[in-house]
């Protein structure tokens, strides 16, 4: 069947315009979801392809695709598109691998593939509900993981779904991320020193390790690293630097936190 519709394709061959506007719709959902550079590359690369597309370049960084290319006498097609910097969403990221290969057997045309990306984007994400039990639950686990006794995971719990709160309902929808960062390592050690003592917990430090896992950008530090092992150094320049720019915001965060407490309690943590 996929070399019937192969032949299909080559015999009459789709738009070549609208082979790479679809890929580069595939691209974007793939980048702006945290997808590493070559994974944008290779899928871009396999939709157009398969549809025929002899002539093609992509130049892909981490917040925007470059995109030209054509067929035989038809017009070229150039475009460019921004991508903003934003956090994960790896269910996409698989979603649209997945569509790729199942392109490359023969199971879409063109406007199935179109009308399956946007399936894709409008796939809906985890509830606020979800969210902030997800980083209670982190949060308790990493505490305990570092070596917190029940009680530190307990108040780390707590602090976690006191941060997400603070991020869907106000870092989120009304903070710029540096100082929507800086606010949220406060507010978490603030809520560990509180509990702290009033006798809550056991070691300060891993609790209010643990609170801050969920702000820390794990999966941009690890595909910055990864686009610079594949060659891509200003993509992996880029997102190692949002990443770092977290870290330090949250470290501030916590710092500011811990000088106000020791001004006004006189540098005494009991």
């Amino acid at each position: 069947m996929c070399g019937e519709q192969m032949e299909t394709c080559s015999a009459g061959r789709p738009d070549p315009r609208k082979v790479l506007k679809t890929a580069m719709e595939a691209g974007h959902i793939l980048l702006e979801n945290g997808a590493e550079i070559f994974r944008v590359e290779e899928t871009m690369e396999r939709i157009c392809r398969y549809f025929g597309v002899e002539s093609r370049d992509f130049f892909v960084l981490s917040n925007g695709i470059f995109v030209t290319g054509g067929s035989g006498g038809s017009k070229p097609y150039a475009r460019v598109s921004h991508i903003p910097v934003r956090g994960a969403r790896l269910d996409k990221v698989v979603a649209v691998n997945q569509l790729s290969r199942e392109i490359e057997e023969g199971s879409y045309s063109v406007e199935e593939v179109a009308g399956r990306l946007e399936e894709i984007r409008r796939m809906p994400g985890k509830t606020a509900r979800m969210q902030v039990l997800a980083s209670g639950a982190g949060s308790a686990c990493f505490c305990y993981m570092l070596g917190g006794s029940l009680a530190d995971a307990a108040v780390a719990f707590a602090a976690g779904v006191c941060l997400y709160l603070y991020i869907l309902g106000i870092s989120g929808p009304h903070l710029s991320r540096i100082v929507g960062n800086i606010g949220g390592g406060a507010l978490v050690t603030c809520v560990c020193l509180i509990c702290f003592r009033l006798g809550l917990g056991e070691h300060l430090n891993r609790m209010i390790i643990g609170s801050i896992i969920p702000l820390v950008p794990g999966i941009a530090f690890t595909n910055g690293i990864r686009d610079i092992a594949d060659g891509d150094y200003i993509s992996g320049a880029v997102r190692l630097l949002d990443a770092i720019l977290v870290f330090m915001c949250i470290a501030i965060g916590v710092g500011v936190m811990f000088t106000v407490y020791h001004r006004l309690m006189g540098g005494v943590l009991l």
